[in-house]
């Protein structure tokens, strides 16, 4: 099966797909700005915003591993579609699973040695 990036292949379809995720990736950045515009508003101050943040850094890190957790339980259905379609892409996949470990890990590190 060719690529989805592959030339001869319209791309309506890949633009049409870069566009909702460009959309929902601008829609994320939306919806954090009025969540801490809103937050800093009713705690009266980016101090207090700040140290309600530290206050519920726990919580915050439950959330996180709840969604790694839901991403690492829908995976396998993932990968299994991939290579059914593109028996080829085994490495590309491994390659996006150790960098988005790799990201995880890193990313909670840093906010571990931020707090700590």
């Amino acid at each position: 099966m060719p690529s989805p990036f592959s030339p001869t292949k319209p791309d309506r379809p890949l633009r049409r797909l870069l566009i909702i995720m460009a959309l929902l990736v601008a829609s994320l950045f939306v919806l954090a700005f009025v969540v801490a515009f809103a937050g800093i508003h009713l705690l009266g101050g980016i101090e207090n915003w700040q140290q309600w943040l530290d206050d519920h850094a726990g919580h915050f890190f439950v959330w996180r591993l709840c969604l790694y957790a839901a991403v690492l339980a829908v995976w396998p259905w993932v990968r299994r579609r991939r290579l059914a379609r593109d028996p080829q892409s085994h490495r590309q996949l491994r390659r996006v699973e150790v960098l988005g470990v790799l990201a995880i890990v890193l990313s909670e590190a840093s906010n571990w040695l931020r707090l700590h």
